[in-house]
């Protein structure tokens, strides 16, 4: 059995994000030129009911876009950072942007943070997911130093689900009625995946 490291927290904060390319996509922070882009499936009734969103306008989806463009820091726990998905034209240059994923700081102290991700319906089934979800734990797990990286989800959301396993995480909880969601008591799963494991995946 492989020796274990001594448990540290994360020692690489605060972390200011930068852009990362991965074969198709440019990940960056969101700007102001991405509302419509970010509209475009932000007003999708069949994306949206898996998140904590209601349904926007496009004035409310601006706003909503424009604030977590802000989101670049990670500090202290609860703060969170956002990147763009852009995609790439047939020439390398700037499409565009086609979702969005992020990272939570859940524990400095115990080194774990949460990811999540959105996609246009139009570009799911495409590896996009996968690319850009991989890229973000990469950034959690390499440049983070974190322990621990998990994503919450409804139960309907067999889409996130299946991107889960395919990332290596494990199905580790599921909560009943645990949440307000939507109005109502939602159920609740978690998938996680610990530093070690994302070390020896497959390629």
């Amino acid at each position: 059995m492989p020796e274990l490291s001594e448990p540290t927290g994360l020692t690489t904060l605060p972390y200011t994000v930068h852009p990362i390319r991965t074969e198709r996509l440019l990940l960056r922070p969101l700007t102001e030129s991405d509302v419509a882009d970010v509209f475009a499936y932000q007003s999708i009734p069949d994306v949206v009911r898996h998140l904590p969103w209601p349904l926007r306008t496009f004035d409310e989806s601006r706003e909503h876009t424009l604030k977590r463009a802000g989101f670049t820091l990670l500090e202290k726990d609860g703060d969170g950072i956002v990147l763009a998905a852009e995609l790439a034209g047939p020439d390398g240059s700037a499409s565009r942007v086609i979702g969005d994923f992020s990272i939570i700081l859940r524990s400095s102290e115990n080194a774990q943070v949460e990811v999540g991700w959105v996609l246009h319906p139009d570009y799911q089934g495409k590896g996009y997911a996968t690319e850009g979800a991989s890229a973000m734990l990469d950034l959690a797990f390499g440049e983070l130093g974190a322990h621990r990286v998990r994503a919450e989800l409804g139960p309907a959301n067999t889409t996130s689900a299946s991107l889960c396993r395919r990332l290596g995480m494990r199905h580790e909880a599921h909560f009943v009625e645990s949440e307000i969601f939507k109005g109502g008591w939602g159920d609740l799963d978690v998938y996680a995946i610990l530093d070690r494991e994302w070390t020896i995946r497959p390629s």
